[in-house]
């Protein structure tokens, strides 16, 4: 295709959606990664809250300030953290599969479509 040939109103949307699907897969990884970091930061913390005493005094993060706590509820709060994340982890995991999948399909699509408009426009001008 050449510059002075304008893109058609169909490819134009084809390109505009396979770029919303791009950043929304983007987003997808950026989210996942920061659960990913969420859940090493959580590990670490269950790991050093095992090492207590169930006698030491433990705190938690709420905002700002540090909040005394005990050792069990602690514990219970940082394993229910856990699923939660694991859950939300497997969600952005399938989500960013169907992504991959629609990526893979429109861009087929774009490529047919180019194919189709560029042996269309070598037929109708042969000059070209």
């Amino acid at each position: 295709m050449s510059q002075n040939q304008q893109i058609p109103p169909m490819l134009q949307e084809q390109l505009s959606k396979l770029q919303q699907t791009q950043q929304n897969l983007q987003m997808i990884i950026a989210q996942k990664q920061q659960l990913e970091l969420e859940q090493l930061e959580t590990e670490k913390a269950l790991v050093e809250l095992n090492k207590a005493n169930d006698d030491d005094a433990v705190f938690k993060h709420a905002g700002t300030i540090l909040i005394k706590s005990n050792k069990k509820d602690l514990i219970e709060e940082l394993e229910e953290k856990k699923e939660l994340a694991k859950t939300k982890a497997s969600l952005l995991v399938k989500q960013e599969e169907r992504l991959k999948t629609g990526l893979k399909e429109q861009e087929t699509k774009i490529q047919e479509m180019i194919k189709k408009s560029s042996s269309t426009g070598t037929q109708q001008n042969p000059r070209a």
